[in-house]
């Protein structure tokens, strides 16, 4: 019956505006089948998001659920708005000077296998931010979001970013209206957590600029496979969830995981493969993804308002070659990937992959040998970076002797900022600069 009253509203319409000498040009019923269908295909269309909308706030609602479970169980909520306020601290190890050798806690990640892009497209290290601010390398899709000084270290405050409505945060790229992945790249990011429902999102779209790139994107807070969820102990990927071992997400069944915290999140994409790493642990291997990866917006689910989202060290990067194949083209292995405490020799956790790799490499043919040698980027004194360089080599060697190889196969040596292989114009740049080179011997 509405079908009927709709085509005697579209025939007596057309009658008012055409002219008479046209009217007998119309063909009504072509008129009415191209009605019926354009009607159609709305009805479809909104009975899709709508269908999709309520999947997501189904999601919400059990993530949700899981977050008033951990506060049932004696965890305090976040006080105040600000990162100020916040009186919870993350578990931090101790430093050691920088003539010292790295801590026991880098064997923990013994079997980390990530190896970051060796072109970096995008980094922020949130230097020189200003508190309450807006992050001056980002631009906002929509929710609220803010600089923070937190534990005592600049940091991304995420107040409210709704993923229904697309909101998050997306890097000022020069060429955002287009497709700025490449085939191959690596995202690294550190993500704070004080509960297991506190869910960091990684969309592989700019949802800001790339929204008329193609229909997925119009449709991007609705289709999963376009999105990697994190959580304190898992992360999931359309339908597939990979879980951190031996972690629970229960924190009255493992009480440690109730403890406030920063995690290393990293993103490997080639081609169609996807891996998600949860500090040393590999929770996610995806063999084909299904969709192709245009830019990036970063999000942070944030039930009822009263637990804030930070992140840090945030990186984009091109990659990755084989570090052999690296080898064999250059004579030399160069890496951005290994890196160091602020000022300091003290190896981070994160640069496991890499030095794993290098390792193994070393294993596999014995007749290499290497001088591993350091380089920075211009901040600071010639001398103080001279001597900084020479120690972060030494560093590094002295690791690779501690996981076997034999001292008489590896040399280290420091060049401080003298040897550029980019402008120390831009953080991007800067980060090319601080690098570690194993030169063939």
């Amino acid at each position: 019956m509405k079908r009927v009253m709709f085509s005697c509203w579209v025939i007596c319409v057309l009658c008012i505006i055409l002219p008479s000498d046209l009217g007998a040009q119309v063909n009504p019923d072509r008129i009415l089948r191209n009605a019926r269908n354009r009607a159609e295909r709305n009805v479809e269309r909104r009975v899709e998001d709508r269908i999709d909308k309520a999947v997501d706030k189904a999601l919400d609602e059990i993530e949700e659920g899981i977050d008033n479970r951990g506060e049932s169980n004696g965890e305090p909520a976040d006080s105040g708005t600000n990162g100020e306020n916040v009186t919870h601290k993350p578990e931090q190890s101790g430093e050691t000077s920088p003539v010292d050798t790295p801590d026991a806690p880098l064997l923990v990640w013994s079997s980390f296998d990530f190896v970051p892009g060796d072109v970096i497209i995008f980094e922020d290290n949130l230097d020189g931010e200003r508190n309450g601010e807006f992050p001056s390398k980002w631009d906002l899709v929509n929710g609220s979001v803010e600089n923070a000084f937190f534990d005592g270290e600049n940091v991304i405050m995420f107040m409210n970013t709704n993923i229904n409505s697309d909101g998050g945060i997306v890097p000022m790229m020069a060429n955002s209206e287009e497709d700025y992945l490449p085939d191959a790249f690596t995202i690294e990011f550190d993500a704070y957590f004080d509960n297991p429902g506190r869910t960091y999102r990684v969309l592989f779209y700019d949802g800001k600029n790339q929204r008329r790139l193609n229909n997925t994107v119009n449709r991007g807070s609705s289709n999963r496979n376009n999105r990697v969820r994190v959580r304190q102990n898992s992360a999931d990927y359309g339908q597939t969830t990979g879980y951190y071992p031996g972690f629970v997400s229960n924190t009255s069944e493992n009480p440690s995981m109730s403890q406030p915290g920063w995690r290393r999140v990293s993103i490997s994409f080639n081609k169609r493969a996807l891996k998600v790493y949860l500090d040393d642990a590999r929770v996610l291997n995806i063999p084909n993804m299904d969709y192709n990866p245009l830019g990036i917006t970063m999000a942070y689910h944030n039930p009822g308002g009263n637990h804030l989202g930070y992140i840090k060290n945030i990186r984009i990067a091109k990659g990755a070659v084989p570090l052999y194949d690296k080898f064999l083209t250059d004579g030399k292995i160069i890496t951005n990937g290994i890196r160091f405490d602020v000022n300091k020799a003290t190896i981070r956790p994160e640069s496991m992959g890499v030095i794993n790799e290098i390792v193994q490499l070393m294993n596999e043919h014995p007749e290499l040998k290497f001088s591993v040698e350091g380089h920075t980027d211009s901040d600071g004194s010639a001398e103080h970076n001279q001597r900084l360089s020479e120690q972060r080599a030494e560093a590094v060697m002295n690791q690779m002797v501690a996981m076997g190889i034999a001292t008489d196969r590896l040399t280290s040596a420091g060049h401080g900022q003298s040897q550029p292989i980019a402008p120390n114009d831009t953080q991007e740049n800067k980060a090319q600069n601080r690098r570690v080179e194993f030169v063939k011997l």
